[in-house]
């Protein structure tokens, strides 16, 4: 038993830095499993040498599934020895006794570890990519180094050919004007696609980490030409790309300048003076600090919500949790104690590596051992297009969200100067989560129904935190989850128990449930905006064109 720990010990301690702080020294083992880790361990290589002798090794990994492998018996056998010991070291976490959290943290700390190690990421290694140097006499080698000179110029792996995206061109097309800016963000107005439209706009309040135009990638897959499509007089938050200007912004500015001016603008369009509203993401977060502002000082401007995988309670935060603790929130509190931007480029590094094998080392891989482009594609061209954050908002959501959690808590947080209580919004609330999100898991967007007292409809769908969302009803892809009664358990688990699966977009069900909190239907306007906010420009505005 103990080849097997000092192993595991000795992956621990190269690791130390992300490993959640647990000396190795420390590491307290269960014995019992580890005895069962190294017997099932012994068995799996022993027939892996079976295997070996007979030629039958069989591998179903897409990392190693080229012909190329199962025709170098060396390299094949690398390969599945790999696995064999990834799989151990993984299985070993669970053989430490410590804390839930710890444990995770080090689960994490292995999985880079592991994802790194991978005879695929080397050159003399990998089957594939000197298969691909020979045949194209050393062609492919060249390529991948002109590839990584372009990548370290750039500052990232590239991820897709952003050569043959532009914003405004083939991406964020839908039309529009810009009616509103200040320095936090341009409002967007976009055209109607009915001859009318509900008397009550929309207002959508995408993240401000990344750009808005996830929401309006192509027309076949927008949500929001979808909504216009509905008859919904659709408008769009697009947040500053903060510079030096908003590096002492904070989140109540975020919430005042931001989210509420954008509803001041919106309650001059609307002959009802009120609206509807969406966040996604954070921006449901900040849309919902607002909601509590506003109903604080006795406004009610917004008749319903729409929270896509959105946190307002942060009791799971899934695995972006390994990263947070009172050190590293002190941390970063200290750091921009003075104002300051968090990186944009840090903050899609760190995502990129919750999927280490997907967006990193499959990239690093195709780019630059054997020298492939990688292909166009609009959602990885969003997902590279990084924005800035004011540092000091960073800081405080940290802080007051994802250590503290005190949003949920009544009167629990001070924003804008009041304090709130968020069960007293009384209005219609659409909850969405994807089921297999990892930055907002399922339970943690369920759980909002427990916050919210008014009506409510929570609606599960297929897929992860992007793919989920953006899903239009024509793809006819991924499906959707209701339940088949009005009630809201207080666990999950026991929602999913009554909730039946229907093939498809959950989109026509939000737009059913939406319509008729909407109001009347008016003859579409006929240009953007009005006399206190006319069109400064067309659509999708300048900001968005801002780079980090």
């Amino acid at each position: 038993m103990s080849w097997m720990k000092d192993a595991m010990e000795k992956v621990l301690a190269s690791i130390t830095p992300v490993n959640g702080g647990l000396p190795v020294s420390k590491i307290e083992w269960d014995v019992e499993q580890l005895e069962q880790l190294q017997s099932d361990y012994i068995e799996q290589a022993t027939a892996l040498w079976n295997q070996s002798l007979q030629s039958k090794i069989e591998i179903k990994d897409r990392r190693f599934a080229a012909k190329d492998w199962e025709e170098q018996p060396g390299a094949k056998f690398t390969a599945a020895l790999y696995l064999i010991n990834s799989q151990a070291l993984s299985a070993m976490v669970k053989a430490v006794n410590t804390d839930p959290k710890t444990q995770s943290r080090l689960s994490f700390a292995v999985e880079q570890f592991v994802a790194a190690s991978a005879p695929s990421n080397f050159l003399p290694l990998n089957a594939e990519a000197i298969g691909k140097a020979i045949k194209s006499e050393g062609a492919s080698l060249s390529q991948g180094l002109q590839n990584l000179w372009h990548d370290l110029k750039q500052g990232h792996v590239s991820m897709t050919d952003e050569s043959v995206f532009e914003v405004g061109k083939n991406v964020a097309t839908s039309v529009g004007q810009v009616i509103y800016q200040n320095p936090y963000f341009q409002l967007i107005e976009y055209a109607p696609l009915t001859p009318e439209v509900h008397a009550k706009p929309l207002l959508i309040v995408p993240p401000c980490i990344n750009k808005y135009y996830i929401l309006d990638l192509k027309p076949e897959n927008s949500l929001v030409r979808y909504a216009s499509s509905q008859g919904f007089r659709t408008l769009v938050m697009s947040w500053a790309n903060p510079k030096e200007e908003l590096a002492s912004a904070t989140w109540h500015e975020y919430v005042e300048e931001g989210v509420i001016k954008a509803i001041e603008v919106c309650q001059s369009l609307s002959p009802t003076k009120d609206l509807n509203a969406l966040g996604f993401c954070v921006g449901g977060t900040l849309l919902t600090s607002a909601l509590g502002v506003l109903q604080a000082r006795g406004a009610k401007p917004v008749k319903s919500v729409t929270l896509l995988t959105t946190l307002v309670d942060f009791s799971n935060t899934g695995i972006l949790d390994v990263f947070i603790d009172e050190k590293m929130v002190e941390f970063r509190e200290l750091q921009f104690a003075c104002g300051g931007l968090m990186s944009g480029r840090d903050m899609a590094q760190t995502f990129s590596f919750l999927r280490p094998n997907d967006l990193v080392w499959n990239y690093v891989v195709g780019n630059y051992l054997k020298g492939e482009s990688p292909p166009a594609f609009d959602l990885l061209y969003w997902n590279g297009d990084a924005t800035n954050l004011p540092g000091p908002l960073y800081a405080w959501y940290l802080r007051n969200m994802y250590l503290e959690n005190r949003l949920k808590d009544p009167m629990g947080l001070e924003i804008c100067d009041v304090r709130f209580d968020l069960s007293k919004l009384d209005l219609p609330v659409y909850i969405y989560g994807s089921k297999e999100d990892h930055i907002v898991p399922i339970d943690a967007a369920y759980a909002s129904t427990q916050i919210f007292k008014g009506k409510k409809r929570f609606v599960m769908g297929a897929s992860g935190h992007i793919a989920g969302v953006i899903n239009p009803p024509q793809a006819r892809k991924r499906s959707h989850w209701v339940s088949t009664k009005n009630t809201f358990p207080k666990e999950f688990k026991d929602w999913e128990k009554s909730s039946q699966e229907i093939p498809g977009s959950w989109w026509d069900d939000w737009s059913h449930w939406l319509k008729p909190l909407s109001g009347e239907l008016l003859a579409a306007p006929k240009k953007a905006g009005n006399k206190s906010h006319p069109p400064l420009m067309p659509a999708p505005g300048n900001y968005v064109a801002v780079k980090v």
